[in-house]
């Protein structure tokens, strides 16, 4: 099979999500069951961290143990990449040793340069650009909650973030449609948008891009790498908390989400987080359950 890596979402078609949608249900069903699948058994995973995480070491992890297969933990400070050995060589080696790879960097063009130089399928587990798995995860929640996303509207209140971009190369793939609102100088890169991109509205007014939302989400005001920007984004941001305000413009049956963790008071209020249309909690598991489907894709094919 030739490899395919998973770097932004925009890298699958909608019959292969359709494909993983089907997978993710299969193997949630067998987790909730117990009943024991193994897959990936003696096949190896490598995680490379540059970033912290929680739910990405965790559902990577726990997910590789649970097809059968192993997971190794590398961080950038602890191995010779942190000491400035070439991406490229770095791919070369790992590659050689493991049967896929994760990686959570900073900028995209890490992970870029690693899967051209890499033997085996690589996943992006974040960076500064791009945040596909979480976003699969997302959609993966709505289709579980409400059924088709296709024709639907996602509200997005905050800044233009790794999140959000995924996002919007879902909006093409699914067929919904993204209202977005974000504060001055926190607007949309054209550069990380398809120009051909239709499928999104920018609105002034926070409270106006959840009018009529199927979905409402968000994110932490100060992304991992920007903790130096924390108190001008604090003052830039007043006025987009997702508040019960805001979740009453969205439409009588919306979600909300949030990928994680969340600041209570800040872009969202303990009453949305902790409401009855808050589903963040089947959000994150199902981390686990997206993430098991595509490491068995990647490294299997269909099945």
């Amino acid at each position: 099979m030739a490899i395919k890596h998973y770097l932004q979402f925009a890298d699958f078609s909608l019959d292969e999500y359709e494909y993983l949608i089907e997978r993710t249900k299969i193997i949630k069903r067998k987790f909730k069951n117990y009943e024991p699948y193994h897959p990936l058994l003696d096949r190896t995973l490598v995680m490379v961290f540059e970033k912290n995480s929680t739910r990405t070491r965790l559902s990577f992890e726990a997910g590789m143990h649970q097809l059968g297969g192993a997971a190794i933990y590398l961080n950038t400070r602890d191995s010779q990449l942190g000491r400035g050995e070439p991406v490229e060589d770095a791919a070369q080696v790992m590659s050689r040793m493991c049967d896929i790879i994760m990686i959570r960097t900073f900028g995209q063009e890490i992970i870029d340069r690693f899967s051209r130089n890499s033997r085996v399928p690589v996943i992006n587990g974040l960076t500064n650009e791009h945040h596909p798995c979480q976003v699969f995860a997302d959609v993966f929640t709505y289709i579980e909650h409400r059924g088709s996303i296709t024709g639907k509207t996602v509200a997005w209140v905050g800044d233009a973030n790794n999140m959000l971009y995924s996002w919007l190369q879902a909006a093409e793939v699914f067929g919904f449609h993204v209202n977005v609102s974000t504060p001055a100088g926190y607007d949309i890169n054209p550069a990380l948008v398809s120009p051909a991109n239709q499928r999104y509205t920018v609105f002034k007014d926070p409270s106006d891009a959840c009018e009529g939302a199927d979905l409402v989400t968000t994110d932490v005001w100060t992304s991992m790498g920007y903790e130096q920007e924390n108190a001008a984004r604090l003052k830039a941001f007043d006025g987009w908390i997702v508040d019960g305000a805001k979740m009453k413009r969205a439409n009588k049956e919306a979600l909300f989400m949030h990928c994680l963790p969340a600041h209570r008071g800040e872009e969202v209020s303990a009453e949305v987080i902790d409401g009855p249309q808050s589903v963040v909690w089947d959000e994150a598991e199902n981390r686990l359950h997206v993430q098991k489907a595509l490491l068995e894709y990647l490294v299997l094919g269909r099945v």
